[in-house]
């Protein structure tokens, strides 16, 4: 069994910056790949960032790209999104996630193993 849990959410104003944790317990050896999806009110959830246990090129969403950074640290098996520039729209409940496929991918049906998620409101 996996344990996914997020942390780090919270309110902050447009223009600023969180940083979201993810830690990983339990047969992680069975992830090869860890993604952050995020859902806003009314909306489907959808693919921010992923990454890789054993390195690699990170993938973004296109509404990630040059504000949003995915890292990871396998010792103490964590993976974090560090958001800036945040705006009103990235407003959503962000998610950790999971996959065994040993390639970042931004199906949320290749990831297996979901945190509860943590709230991320940026207000204007």
């Amino acid at each position: 069994q996996v344990q996914l849990v997020e942390s780090g959410g919270g309110l902050v104003q447009a223009g600023g910056s969180l940083r979201l944790s993810c830690a990983a317990s339990g047969r992680t050896f069975n992830m090869y790949t860890m993604g952050w999806f995020r859902q806003g009110p009314g909306k489907e959830r959808d693919f921010v960032a992923g990454i890789m246990w054993s390195g690699g090129t990170p993938g973004y969403a296109d509404s990630a790209k040059g504000r949003f950074t995915v890292s990871r640290d396998n010792a103490k098996s964590m993976v974090y999104l560090e958001m800036n520039s945040l705006k009103p729209e990235d407003t959503a409940l962000y998610y950790c996630a999971g996959s065994p496929i040993a390639t970042v991918t931004s199906s949320s049906s290749n990831y297996r193993y979901w945190g509860q998620g943590t709230q991320v409101t940026v207000s204007s």
